[in-house]
């Protein structure tokens, strides 16, 4: 049985470990005289018996999950000969990928060696055999499990206490989780960007005004040196959020103004759903709609006017992509409006502020902090955005700032440096790491700056 399945299932048993557990609960209260001799609510019997039954399963599933697939190819690759035998990682991995096609029937076992041919039948076995012993041991801790809570139910048992402190726990590690996940991702960037600034130097690509990571991928090949400066890759990603967000914030801002303190309910409730559809449109829909209708008009208008305008460029990217981020910055701001209290309103109108000055002096000193933030997420989507760029923009990094020439981002960068088989040993590989690590400082500090200004200017009411 599949794990998606049996995953189902274990639910399906914690459910009923639910219904037995709150009905032995009422059924010991009955005598006594009621419920309210039992210690706790029946629901937190019904909860102790299905978190009982439902977590020892979860646990054995998600470890035999893990590490079932490396233990059969541990197995599958000892029954090899000797001369089939893998020398490195690389190897392994091709000759796994092997075994697995011929296994599932993407490669015909007529054309693969008879050892390979064995290995790809063990395999099958192998992974029959986990799927049978795993559903078996997961159903079976998962019966033992709640038929223990359901024996353990006493009317003096104080369950509330102990499921509060198991989902106490869960609650932890959910937030553990995703603290050690930050981290994670922050120390694999860093270890490989550690690696690339042994093979470039830092000076070179933090200052550096060039961009060309053509570089030779084996000792006989013969390459250019390769250029690593991030100078052109950051201007060009600045140059197009930038576009963006002059684009988005006043849009954006002034429909979550008109939408909350002008609009009526009917105008607001056609309105605000027409806006947040941008969100749902696919980002390569944008970009198609940059490169074939925004890039080509804004070209042959410069022509028209007598300025040399590329067909594709930083405005006609960053104009759409300011687009695209509308709903982030109208809809938050929105919200957070709204959330202002009613009671702040009254009072600047009765002291006979205008609707304009009320939403100037108060409404929007209120709501500052929510727009903020906004308007940073705003930055961040205009910042990681990748398809607009490469069919609007282009991938030429070019260090200007003039919006009508071909500029690209380190995004669009990054993806196409790990496009491919790549060796990650080359620096044209690692350098996508230390864009990330350096493109993740700078909104680090975007957000660091934004957090200042949100506590120079905010106001806070009682």
């Amino acid at each position: 049985m599949q794990p998606a399945n049996l995953l189902l299932i274990t639910l399906v048993f914690a459910a009923v470990a639910y219904g037995l557990g709150y009905f032995r609960s009422r059924t010991l209260a009955m005598p006594l005289g009621g419920i309210r001799h039992l210690k706790s609510l029946p629901f937190y019997y019904g909860a102790r018996a299905a978190l009982w039954c439902g977590i020892p399963a979860l646990i054995v599933l998600a470890l035999w999950a893990a590490f079932q697939g490396q233990v059969i190819q541990t197995i599958v690759v000892g029954s090899l000969p000797e001369n089939l035998l893998p020398n490195n990682e690389g190897e392994a991995s091709l000759l796994l990928s092997k075994i697995s096609n011929v296994a599932t029937g993407a490669l015909s076992r007529d054309f693969a060696d008879p050892a390979i041919v064995q290995a790809s039948e063990l395999l099958i076995r192998l992974r029959e055999q986990s799927q049978m012993y795993m559903t078996a041991l997961v159903m079976a801790v998962a019966v033992l499990t709640g038929f223990i809570a359901w024996v353990r139910i006493r009317p003096a048992l104080n369950a509330r206490v102990q499921v509060e402190a198991i989902l106490k726990w869960i609650f932890f590690s959910c937030a553990a989780l995703a603290i050690l996940t930050t981290l994670g991702i922050i120390f694999s960037v860093a270890f490989e960007t550690v690696r690339f600034f042994h093979k470039v130097s830092f000076f070179d690509f933090i200052f550096g005004t060039h961009w060309s990571p053509q570089t030779a991928l084996r000792a006989d090949q013969v390459a250019a040196e390769g250029a690593f400066g991030m100078i052109p890759l950051f201007t060009g990603t600045l140059l197009i959020s930038l576009i963006a967000m002059l684009v988005a914030v006043p849009v954006g801002l002034m429909s979550a103004i008109y939408l909350s303190e002008y609009a009526n309910s009917k105008v607001r409730g056609i309105v605000k759903p027409l806006l947040e559809m941008l969100a749902g449109v696919p980002t390569v829909v944008y970009g198609f709609f940059a490169a074939l209708t925004v890039a080509p008009f804004i070209s042959d208008l410069g022509a028209a006017i007598g300025i040399s305008a590329s067909s594709q460029s930083a405005l006609a990217a960053g104009a759409v992509m300011g687009i695209m981020i509308i709903p982030f910055v109208s809809s938050l701001s929105d919200d957070v409006i709204n959330a202002v209290p009613q009671s702040l309103r009254d009072g600047s109108l009765a002291l006979g502020a205008t609707q304009s000055e009320t939403m100037k002096k108060v409404i929007f000193p209120a709501a500052l902090p929510g727009i903020m933030g906004g308007v940073l997420l705003a930055a961040s989507r205009a910042i990681g955005e990748t398809m607009i760029v490469v069919m609007a923009a282009g991938l030429a990094a070019n260090l200007t700032a003039n919006p009508l020439e071909t500029v690209t981002t380190v995004t669009v960068q990054i993806v196409t440096l790990l496009t491919g088989d790549q060796e990650f040993d080359s620096a044209k590989t690692l350098a996508a790491f230390a864009l990330g690590a350096m493109l993740f400082l700078s909104t680090l500090l975007l957000n660091i700056f934004a957090l200042h200004i949100v506590r120079k200017y905010r106001e806070q009411y009682d």
